[in-house]
């Protein structure tokens, strides 16, 4: 597994890091790493929503009530600060962040959503050829790691950024960004795909967890059993 800025350091007598959330950028069809980004300050909240995937609505059929077509549609909310400000403390150390301020941890995030220019100007390219049919633009698949418990795979379905404090040059040098994710399953990418095998690993590690969750009782429920 990809060890992460701020995790803990191998070496025995140094201090324990805070490990850091992030995300996790690979090739779709290599699952070659493309880029990790390693949030600057984990949230103190995170969001997540499950929109249970039954059969049919309030007029099913009353055969199919207890049945699921598949797993539930998740969503994730976090939100995130970055702030320059302990880099302009030392500016001969962070000469970038004298220079851009946030502007690179920004860019690194948006252009996540961006197809690349190189995409773009090759279908530019192609539609000039007279190309009746040009095939929408793949990106990276994109993992949300929050802990070794949780890795899994998702896509970017909200994206909003509030710049807070700029430097004499207009620069960002503090800022707080939501994103909001919809984590694909099976259903999504299939049983072969890397993220496929992803999103398996990350339900079976859900199953590990429940498992290990105590049994409640009766009692605790003001009931002796089951009429």
């Amino acid at each position: 597994m990809t060890t992460f800025p701020g995790s803990p350091s191998s070496f025995p007598g140094s201090p324990r890091l805070m490990i850091k959330g992030g995300l996790v950028l690979i090739d779709p069809d290599t699952a070659a790493v493309q880029r990790i980004i390693a949030l600057q300050y984990n949230p103190d909240t995170l969001s997540r929503t499950l929109q249970v995937q039954g059969v049919g609505g309030e007029g099913a059929n009353r055969s199919e009530a207890l049945r699921l077509k598949g797993p539930p549609i998740e969503t994730i909310k976090v939100e995130a600060e970055i702030d320059a400000t302990d880099q302009l403390e030392f500016p001969d150390q962070n000469p970038n962040a004298v220079q851009f301020g946030i502007a690179p941890q920004l860019a690194a995030l948006e252009t996540i959503v961006y197809p690349t220019s190189a995409q773009l100007l090759a279908n530019n390219a192609l539609a000039s050829l007279g190309t009746l049919e040009i095939a929408p633009m793949e990106s990276a698949l994109i993992l949300f790691v929050w802990s070794a418990n949780r890795v899994v795979p998702v896509r970017i379905t909200e994206f909003s950024i509030t710049e807070e404090a700029f430097d004499p040059l207009l620069n960002p040098i503090r800022a707080k960004v939501s994103l909001g994710l919809r984590v694909l399953s099976v259903d999504d990418l299939g049983y072969e795909h890397k993220g496929g095998n992803l999103f398996l690993a990350y339900q079976q590690q859900k199953e590990s967890l429940a498992a290990l969750a105590q049994a409640g009782s009766f009692g605790a429920l003001g009931i002796g059993g089951i009429p």
